[in-house]
């Protein structure tokens, strides 16, 4: 495969608002040992990016400085000591960064095949949401058949997979939302919706018995609320703090109900712990979407050169489910 010498790409001209996002041109990054390059048909936009063009969450060091964390597309070059892929071949990965762009580098390992039946623009929904639900819920959180599971903010891309992939395994799933067209989504996937706005979803978790499982996007005061949903040996895992990282808390129904606090983040993380992660999402969740238990639910596609347009629609916080770059063929 000829490859070009430059690709087009969008990078964050400063810390800002949308706006600081700017179309330029890069030269074509070259995959090291171990590494896959792909030709990126759809990227898709995550909060993560959000905050790292706001100058809040720096990538790791060795990864590029362009926004995008998952992308769908073909793989257009392979480095040394890469068996697994082939060019041609058509992938969803997890990146490092770079997925702003119409080439970028990823390790051969965190990369997936393209599930049969998805398009491209579905595929670059998966591998983001997927790490980090899968490796919340059941690695971290050890989600299991009939336990009550909770998510905040359930028509997010985190909430919509969170919800089918709780399902999947067997839990009964309630999940909250901020408006009768958000509850409607996740009850179509198979929650018991919460309109956070008009009912409080602590007393709707305590009687049915509490939540066996919370995973919380939000913080700030749903810490505490959720500390009172939970059941008995109850576990509650953060993934973000939109609503704040610092409270003021008291411990002590931890200790006299034996809950579990947890969390992570999934940038920082080893890429053999990714590598780890994509190995579970090869073996349980890519049956799942075989067999039409999860399919990932898109809001919105902008081309690459709309990026800005895509961060501004995230941050009104009016979509349902994953926003998309359109990139290339």
């Amino acid at each position: 495969m000829s490859l070009p010498h430059e690709m087009k790409v969008v990078e964050i001209t400063r810390p800002g608002e949308a706006d600081v996002l700017q179309p330029a041109r890069r030269p074509l990054p070259a995959p090291g040992a171990g590494q896959i390059l792909i030709r990126v048909a759809h990227a898709g936009v995550n909060r993560p990016d959000v905050l790292q063009r706001q100058g809040n969450y720096a990538p790791p060091p060795g990864a590029s400085d362009l926004p995008g964390l998952e992308c769908a597309g073909h793989v257009a070059a392979v480095g040394a000591g890469v068996t697994r892929w082939q060019v041609g071949d058509a992938v969803c990965a997890l990146l490092p960064g770079g997925g702003y762009a119409e080439y970028a580098l990823t390790s051969a390992e965190h990369a997936l095949p393209v599930p049969e039946g998805l398009s491209l623009a579905e595929a670059a929904c998966l591998p983001e949401t997927c790490f980090t639900v899968w490796s919340n819920i059941v690695m971290h959180g050890g989600l299991q058949a009939g336990e009550r599971f909770l998510v905040h903010g359930g028509s997010s891309g985190i909430g919509t997979t969170a919800i089918q992939i709780a399902r999947a395994l067997g839990a009964r799933v309630w999940a909250t939302a901020g408006s009768d067209e958000k509850c409607a989504a996740c009850a179509q996937l198979g929650a018991a919706a919460i309109n956070y706005r008009e009912q409080d979803f602590v007393e709707a978790l305590r009687t049915e018995g509490g939540a066996d499982l919370i995973l919380d996007m939000v913080g700030g005061d749903y810490v505490s609320r959720n500390i009172r949903a939970m059941a008995d040996d109850g576990r509650l895992v953060f993934i973000a703090f939109l609503g704040g990282p610092k409270v003021t808390l008291n411990l002590a129904p931890v200790m006299m109900r034996r809950l579990t606090i947890t969390g992570s983040t999934l940038r920082p993380q080893s890429d053999l712990a990714k590598a780890r992660i994509a190995e579970e999402l090869r073996a349980h969740v890519w049956p799942m979407i075989a067999a039409g238990k999860l399919r990932p639910v898109m809001d919105t596609e902008f081309a690459l050169e709309e990026a800005a347009a895509a961060h501004a629609h995230m941050e009104a916080g009016d979509h349902i489910g994953k926003i998309v770059l359109r990139v290339g063929e």
